[in-house]
C-alpha cells in the first residue's frame, strides 16, 4: 500500500513539474512574440481602443500604410462611414474629401458657374426653374483626367461600389443666401436620359465649404423623427453641410426599381455660402 502511494505521489509530482515547465515555455513564446511586435499584448478593452484609434488615424503612425499611394488616394483611415438610414439607403462619409480637394474643386468651378437647371420630363433637357435657385457647372472630360479629380473619382467608385465608367461628370454647385433646391428625385422620369447609361442608381453629394447656416440636405421620407431644414423643424432626416463630408444615397432599391423614398432637397441657406459637388452614377457605362 505504501509503495502504491509513493508511485501515485511520484506521478503527480512528475505531472505538476511538467505543467510548470510547459507554462514557462509558453510564457517564453509569448514574450518572444511581444518582442517581435515591439508591444505588449493589450486587454480586450485596449484592443478595441487601438482598433478605434487606428481607424481614426490611419495612415499616420502605421508603418504598413506609409508611402502607400492607393491608401492615400482612398483616404484609408480618414473616411468614416455612418449609416443614417436603410430605407432609403443613406450613408454619411465623414472626411471623404481633404480640405485641399474641396478648395481645388471650388477653384475649378468658380469661373464657369451658370444658373442651375432642372431636367424637363418631356424633352429630357435642362431648363431654368424656381425649383432650383443655385449656380453650377460640370467638370469637363479633360478635367476628369486631372490627378486630383481622378483620385476623387476612384474614391467615389470604391465607396459606392459602382464602376467609374458608370458615373456622370462631377457637377459643382454654389448656393448663396436664400437659395435652395426643393425636394426631388435624382432618377429620371423621361426616356431621353435613359438612352445613355440607363437609370441613375446612386448619388454622391460632397460638401466643399464650412460656416454655412441652413443648407442641409433633406430627406422627408427618411427616419421617423424631426429635423432642421433651413431654420425650420420638419418631419424626416437632414444632413448638415460640413466641409469634406459626403452623403451617399441610392435612388434605386434592392429590387432594382426606382425608390420613391429617396426624394431629397437642399434646404434654404440662411447665411454663408454652401458649395457642393455631385456625382450621379448610372446602371451602365456613360462613356
Amino acid at each position: 500500500m505504501a509503495s502504491s502511494m509513493k508511485i501515485v505521489f511520484g506521478l503527480l509530482a512528475f505531472v505538476t513539474a511538467g505543467m510548470i515547465v510547459g507554462a514557462f515555455f509558453q510564457l517564453a513564446f509569448i514574450l518572444k512574440l511581444e518582442d517581435s511586435y515591439g508591444t505588449k499584448f493589450p486587454s480586450f478593452k485596449r484592443v478595441r481602443k487601438l482598433q478605434s484609434d487606428a481607424y481614426l488615424q490611419l495612415p499616420r503612425g502605421i508603418s504598413h500604410w506609409d508611402n502607400d499611394t492607393e491608401a492615400a488616394v482612398l483616404r484609408i483611415g480618414y473616411v468614416k462611414p455612418e449609416i443614417i438610414s436603410w430605407s432609403p439607403r443613406i450613408i454619411v462619409l465623414h472626411d471623404f474629401l481633404s480640405s485641399e480637394e474641396c478648395d481645388y474643386l471650388r477653384a475649378l468651378a468658380k469661373p464657369r458657374l451658370r444658373i442651375s437647371t432642372v431636367v424637363d420630363v418631356k424633352t429630357g433637357k435642362g431648363i431654368e426653374s424656381k425649383v432650383r435657385t443655385s449656380s453650377g457647372m460640370f467638370l469637363s472630360s479633360e478635367e476628369k483626367t486631372y490627378q486630383v479629380v481622378q483620385a476623387i473619382e476612384k474614391r467615389i467608385s470604391v465607396y459606392s461600389q459602382v464602376p467609374i465608367e458608370n458615373g456622370e461628370l462631377i457637377q459643382v454647385l454654389r448656393y448663396e443666401k436664400n437659395q435652395y433646391y426643393k425636394p426631388h428625385h435624382d432618377y429620371f422620369s423621361d426616356t431621353f436620359n435613359l438612352k445613355r447609361g440607363g437609370q441613375r442608381v446612386a448619388t454622391m453629394l460632397m460638401y466643399l465649404s464650412d460656416n454655412v447656416e441652413g443648407g442641409e440636405t433633406y430627406f422627408p421620407m427618411a427616419g421617423s423623427g424631426k429635423c432642421s431644414c433651413g431654420g425650420k423643424v420638419v418631419d424626416g432626416l437632414s444632413v448638415k453641410p460640413i466641409k469634406g463630408n459626403a452623403v451617399l444615397f441610392w435612388s434605386m432599391g434592392l429590387d432594382g426599381q426606382s425608390d420613391p423614398s429617396s426624394i431629397h432637397g437642399g434646404c434654404e441657406v440662411l447665411s454663408g455660402v454652401k458649395w457642393s459637388a455631385t456625382k450621379w452614377m448610372r446602371q451602365r457605362a456613360t462613356f
